[in-house]
């Protein structure tokens, strides 16, 4: 989860160099409930991992890079 589409982007870039992934991570807008500004959103980079062989602490702490953190489904 990130604060705004520039880090989305970049961290995105970053993720597909540092990791072995077999899709290019998506960038994804989630509005903040009830909020209709554009500026009141966040942005996910998804990483798809069935194997759960990414490492988390590597993932999280690429997000705190670009002043973002780590949420898993």
């Amino acid at each position: 989860m990130l604060p705004d589409r520039d880090a989305a982007e970049e961290a995105a870039e970053e993720a597909a160099q540092r990791f072995t992934l077999d899709d290019d991570p998506q960038i994804v807008r989630e509005a903040l409930a009830g909020e209709d500004d554009a500026e009141d959103a966040q942005w996910l980079v998804v990483l798809e991992d069935p194997e759960g062989e990414l490492d988390l602490a590597a993932l999280r702490e690429l997000a705190e890079e670009y002043d973002g953190w780590l949420e898993r489904e």
